[in-house]
């Protein structure tokens, strides 16, 4: 290595996987032209890498918030490109991070450029991306049906509650709660199956388990929120719209690239059927050059007649809704089911919503900074489907929308009757 190229990460090589870095380096030749790249391994051991050639100003220095990337996994001015850039050196591998207890681990390094091969190290540095903010409590949770993990903030509180339905795919991710713990949440994530004693599959979903989530977290000392906010993606979307029309308690909920309708499997509620399922049509998906799917048209449609029973009645709902629809989501068709849910709350002279759509964005919108993942194996169709999307707007939105998931919280799971008067 060279002893006299430095690369520095602002404000520090340890932070939180949703904080943004800046890349610094200095010590190089004027204009020399070299190669920065980024290498990490996921929970899985899948490897995920990226690299951008960068040209050293009269000075010689790099800073990825002024200059441009000239080639390579991006291109123009991105400052956390080499993050959301790396791609998992197999295809079809989605990034892996499902405990929160080590930190997503990225090696940045500048290197020469050559005509052939991988240029000479020049230095090194490592990013330490916590998920667990200092302070921020894990407890296991294993009580009555619950199965799941609750992330509690440090300090008296009292605290806004989130119950996080990362529920689909079998097992439990502890990411998305962990961040929002991080960022002043007391919050519940809940495995639906395949996790320590509960079953690998199922065929049926009772909303009586969220019931009883939605309960647990109530209770806890540090709570203070008189409802609950409900997160979700995906399939779990149908889910947390459920809770929220059937289920007291839900004051917010956070509804990402899911479906208007009950799918997959028929939902009920003190052993009665409530609502059937969305059926899927195998016979829609649409082969891709890569050898994934599309499976967007596999969904029947929900607001034909035939289907219209499986439509979630979201106009019963006393909570806040945050409808949020990939424009490229190539899942399903997100920004129809969208439009569908606003113009159906809007006919029943709803105003407790609100909406935001994202060109070029693809399913899988997630805490910013990870990995973008173009396609994976997708557990209920058995195979590699593409989940849509740019690399770079997706990213984009993922920042937009995280800080909106916050703020969306914040606004709607008031702690005001809580605080001790004088403390406002």
């Amino acid at each position: 290595m060279s002893s006299q190229v430095r690369l520095r990460l602002l404000p520090s090589a340890r932070c939180l996987f949703d904080e943004p870095l800046q890349l610094k380096v200095s010590g190089l030749r004027p204009r020399q032209e070299v190669a920065l790249k980024a290498r990490s391994t996921d929970d899985k051991g899948a490897v995920f890498s990226s690299s951008a050639t960068y040209k050293a100003d009269g000075g010689g220095e790099i800073d990825l918030d002024r200059d441009p990337s000239l080639s390579g996994s991006y291109v123009g001015v991105e400052p956390n490109g080499l993050l959301w850039s790396m791609r998992a050196d197999t295809l079809h591998r989605r990034f892996q991070k499902t405990s929160s207890l080590n930190p997503h681990v990225v090696k940045f390094s500048v290197h020469e450029v050559e005509v052939e091969g991988e240029g000479r190290l020049l230095t090194e540095v490592v990013n330490e991306r916590c998920l667990l903010a200092d302070g921020v409590s894990r407890r296991p949770v294993k009580e009555g049906n619950i199965r799941g993990v609750l992330f509690t903030p440090p300090g008296r509180g009292p605290f806004p509650s989130v119950l996080d339905l990362y529920t689909f795919g079998g097992g439990l991710s502890e990411k998305r709660a962990a961040l929002l713990a991080s960022r002043g949440f007391v919050v519940l994530t809940v495995a639906l199956y395949g996790h320590d004693d509960m079953p690998k599959n199922i065929t049926e979903v009772h909303l009586d388990y969220f019931e009883e989530a939605i309960r647990f977290l109530k209770k806890q000392d540090k709570v203070g929120s008189r409802g609950v906010g409900l997160t979700s993606l995906s399939k779990s979307g149908d889910l947390a719209l459920s809770a929220a029309s059937y289920l007291p308690h839900v004051d917010a909920t956070v509804w990402i690239n899911g479906c208007s309708a009950n799918t997959a499997m028929p939902l009920y509620y003190k052993k009665n059927r409530i609502l059937p399922a969305l059926q899927f049509d195998a016979s829609r998906l649409i082969p891709t050059e890569s050898g994934a799917v599309m499976v967007k048209y596999g969904m029947h449609d929900p607001v034909a007649e035939e289907n219209k029973a499986t439509l979630v009645p979201i106009e019963k709902a006393t909570g806040r809704f945050l409808f949020v629809a990939a424009e490229d989501d190539l899942n399903w068709d997100s920004k129809a089911y969208m439009d569908e849910m606003v113009e159906r709350l809007k006919r029943h002279g709803k105003e407790n919503f609100e909406s935001v759509s994202y060109p070029d964005a693809g399913h899988y919108l997630e805490p910013p900074y990870g990995p973008y993942c173009p396609s994976s194996f997708h557990g209920v169709v058995g195979k590699p489907v593409v989940w849509g999307g740019k690399a770079g707007p997706h990213a984009a939105a993922e920042v937009h929308l995280w800080k909106k998931i916050q703020e969306f919280f914040r606004e709607h799971l008031s702690c005001a009757d809580s605080l001790p008067k004088g403390k406002l």
